[in-house]
């Protein structure tokens, strides 16, 4: 037979779930949701962001769900702080917040799963289950948003020669085009000690012999290419 979605089989320990949220109405709700269904059992209440560090610290539950607007501490350092403590600890955070600057922050600070408020009681259950096995959960919508922002980081080359600065990188790619540093420096309308001087640093910096060699790492990298 088996087993109901958001319920865990028979014979398995219940979940056990820290509340973190400052409205008393919500709170409550969620408590009675969270005790009286299978598979889950309340672990805490917390009212405030410290709260919710220092009993997650001390009850150690499988699951917090964390509302974002937090007194004392907000539900970023909040999660912060739990994860960082008791990284076995799935933090879920809750709310009514949604936008993307909330959403990865959330993310950041080790959130395993991020929910809005209009998620009904089995699509808490599931992310309550979910998260618990290690997975990471997300309302509706919010998954499609992860998704194409992670597709486009993966998408983005990374800047070659990460340890130079956006004006030395700009400088070896005209390098590279075989400017000389008077050029360069007309280019750029910088002076010529200006331009001396990012060179010998782009040399140090790449660990290179000489302009020649300098050269030859920068083409290598896809710079000073025609177009």
């Amino acid at each position: 037979m088996s087993t109901p979605p958001g319920e865990r089989p028979a014979g398995e320990a219940p979940v056990r779930v820290l509340i973190a949220d400052d409205h008393p109405v919500f709170r409550d709700g969620l408590a009675a949701l969270l005790s009286a269904g299978p598979g889950t059992e309340l672990s805490g209440i917390a009212a405030t962001g410290t709260e919710a560090v220092e009993l997650a610290r001390q009850a150690q539950p499988d699951v917090v769900l964390m509302d974002l607007r937090m007194p004392e501490l907000g539900g970023i350092e909040a999660t912060r702080a739990i994860v960082a403590d008791s990284p076995h600890v799935a933090v879920v955070v809750l709310t009514m917040i949604d936008d993307d600057d909330s959403l990865f922050a959330a993310l950041r600070a080790g959130a395993r799963g991020y929910l809005l408020k209009g998620a009904d009681a089995a699509q808490i259950r599931r992310a309550v289950q979910s998260a618990a096995a290690g997975e990471a959960i997300f309302g509706a919508g919010l998954a499609t948003r992860v998704l194409a922002y992670f597709a486009g980081q993966a998408a983005r080359a990374p800047e070659p020669f990460p340890q130079l600065t956006d004006r030395e990188r700009e400088v070896l790619e005209l390098v590279a085009q075989g400017r000389p540093n008077a050029v360069i420096a007309a280019r750029l309308h910088l002076s010529d000690k200006t331009i001396r001087n990012n060179v010998s640093n782009i040399l140090v910096k790449l660990q290179v012999a000489g302009r020649a060699e300098a050269i030859v790492r920068a083409r290598d990298a896809g710079l000073g290419r025609p177009g």
